[in-house]
């Protein structure tokens, strides 16, 4: 096997633009695609510098349930202050709790997609 890594992951929204105003505004992901289809816009966002994006896929886009990606981990050099962020945003928040393998919370975004944030334990 030659895999190096993950392309995309597919994030199903009901709404194209308040997903990108979440994952933009709040998260300070970067637009890295944005083209016109069809049945909405090819829509893609990723932490700045990451190889892995996310598709933010609306209706009619794959037959994807809005919600039902999960356990989407992503790693933050401050647990708790994009936790206060998110809170402060609208944002239900679980945690931050304290784990062998660092402190880690967990949230879901306006469509109901679960996302949980890791700042990794000084190994």
């Amino acid at each position: 096997m030659n895999i190096t890594h993950a392309s995309f992951v597919t994030l199903p929204v009901t709404d194209q633009d308040r997903a990108l105003r979440f994952y933009r505004d709040v998260l300070g992901f970067e637009v890295t695609a944005d083209l016109p289809m069809p049945q909405g816009c090819w829509l893609q966002v990723a932490p700045k510098g990451a190889q892995t994006v996310f598709t933010l896929s609306g209706p009619g886009m794959g037959g994807f349930e809005a919600g039902s990606a999960q356990g989407i981990m992503l790693v933050t050099t401050d647990v708790d202050a994009d936790c206060a962020k998110l809170a402060e945003a609208g944002a239900e928040v679980q945690g931050p709790d304290e784990y062998p393998w660092g402190r880690m919370a967990s949230f879901r975004d306006p469509d109901g997609n679960g996302l949980m944030l890791l700042t990794e334990a000084d190994q």
